[in-house]
This record gives structure tokens, C-alpha cells and sequence, in this order.
């Protein structure tokens, strides 16, 4: 026989074991598009504690809706063996492009970087940073809900060694660390330069030079990058958002596997 009560007790029990495992972390992500779910994937692959946040109940960002609702995407040649390295079918267009069912594309990062053993917790926004001497040391977090209704709620903290923004254009993280705090971010400014219009080309080369550590212990990927540094958007292509995700695995892998640091 079936218990309601039993139901409700296992889905309890084993959330909060996950969240409380979750609390200390080698790094966690904010943001579950396309950047982030392939450096979470990367990341858990090497062995390194890995958790995501996202504030959404669907996990993977602007890739579901393809181009205007129209679900197929257009990655490069870089891109092309990203995707197809996690499972995903593309279709040569022509040369230099080919496409990939967005769904499926989508479903495939969002269950690689699962398999991999990264831990992904939808609903949950991160509203704040905490920050010690001069370093990003973990993210404030806190139920999508709470966030939507303005409901006056103390947040919870997790803990981590580096924090990864890729929440896209918005850049949330980012604008909460500088509204906050007077400090300066390896930008030419100093400071968020904001998203500048369309330009496809220079847009997915610079969205993966821009991608690493911008602030001690924070570092961005995929459009929250281009956002920081100030370059173009580049519409319905994601190879360069999945190269950048791939990237800055790559460079925290580096970093946290080069020296040992303390929560």
C-alpha cells in the first residue's frame, strides 16, 4: 500500500540531504544556460564538488526557444563537436554551420552535466555574494518564490572555493557584487561595461575570450561575460556560449587543482 505520507517523507529526506551536502562546495554556479551546464558537466567530470543554481523551474536558459520559438540552433564547427560529444545529433548546413534540434540539445547538456555528478538545484535565485577580504567565498541563496512575491525572508549561504556567474544578459551576480561593494573588476573600466547590439561574428569569438576570473574567486562565462566586458550579443548560435563553458572549466580546473585552498 501506498503512504502519502511516506511519499512526502522521501522526497524531504533526500532533498535536504542533497542541499545539505551542497553547502560547501569547490564551486558553485549561478545560472543553468548553455556556459554553465557545460562547465558544470567539465567540472564534475575532474572530480571537483560542483553545484548549480538556477532561479527558473526549467534548467537551460534562452537554448530551449532556438531562434523567436523556432527550436533549432546554429552552432560552428567548435561548437558542433561540444554537442556532439554530449550525445547530441547536428546537421551540417553548410560550411561552418550546422544545426541541432534545440530540445534535444538542451535536454542533453542539462542530463551530461547531471550523469557527470554535478548537483543542479532549480527555483533557487542567488540574490547576494559573500565576500572575505577582498574574495567571492560563496553565493546567498534563496527560493525563486520568495525572491518573485518581495516576501521579507533571510536567505541561507553556500560556501564555495570559486564561484562561476553565468546567469546570461542580465549579469545579476555581477550588478549585486559592484552595487555593494567599492571594488574594481578586471575589466578595461573597472567597472560593468553592459551588452552592446548584434554582431554575430565578433560576438562568439569574444564571448570566449572574455570568459575567465574577472573578480578574486568569481569568474563568468557565456553571455554574462560578454555583458561584463562590453561585446556584442550574437542571437540563436551557441557555439561560442558552449566553448566558454568548456573554457572556464578548464581555467577553475587549473586553478583549484594547482594549489590548495580552504573553504
Amino acid at each position: 500500500m501506498l503512504k502519502e505520507s511516506l511519499i512526502s517523507k522521501a522526497i524531504i529526506s533526500r532533498y535536504f540531504q542533497k542541499l545539505q551536502n551542497c553547502l560547501e562546495l569547490d564551486v558553485a554556479i549561478a545560472g543553468g544556460g548553455p556556459s554553465g551546464l557545460v562547465a558544470a558537466r567539465y567540472l564534475a567530470e575532474s572530480g571537483l564538488k560542483t553545484a548549480l543554481f538556477e532561479k527558473k523551474l526549467s534548467v537551460g536558459g534562452g537554448i530551449w526557444g532556438g531562434g523567436m520559438l523556432f527550436n533549432e540552433i546554429v552552432v560552428g564547427d567548435e561548437g558542433k563537436n561540444i554537442l556532439e560529444s554530449m550525445g547530441v545529433t547536428t546537421e551540417r548546413y553548410q560550411a561552418g554551420y550546422h544545426t541541432a534540434d534545440s530540445v534535444e540539445a538542451t535536454a542533453a547538456l542539462v542530463f551530461q552535466a547531471r550523469k557527470a555528478g554535478a548537483f543542479i538545484f532549480n527555483t533557487i535565485a542567488v540574490e547576494d555574494l559573500i565576500v572575505r577580504h577582498g574574495r567571492v567565498c560563496g553565493f546567498v541563496i534563496n527560493w525563486t518564490p520568495v525572491e518573485m512575491t518581495g516576501l521579507h525572508v533571510d536567505p541561507l549561504a553556500v560556501e564555495a572555493k570559486i564561484c562561476l556567474e553565468a546567469t546570461g544578459h542580465p549579469l545579476e551576480i555581477l550588478q549585486t557584487l559592484v552595487r555593494k561593494n567599492d571594488l574594481k573588476l578586471n575589466t578595461p573600466t573597472g567597472k560593468v561595461m553592459g551588452e552592446r547590439s548584434m554582431e554575430a561574428e565578433s560576438a562568439e569569438a569574444l564571448v570566449v575570450e572574455h570568459t575567465g576570473e574577472i573578480f578574486p574567486g568569481l569568474f563568468v562565462s557565456g553571455m554574462a561575460a560578454s555583458a561584463a566586458y562590453g561585446a556584442p550579443r550574437m542571437g540563436p548560435i551557441f557555439g561560442g556560449m558552449l566553448q566558454s563553458g568548456k573554457k572556464v572549466a578548464e581555467l577553475i580546473i587549473r586553478e583549484l587543482k594547482g594549489k590548495k585552498m580552504e573553504v
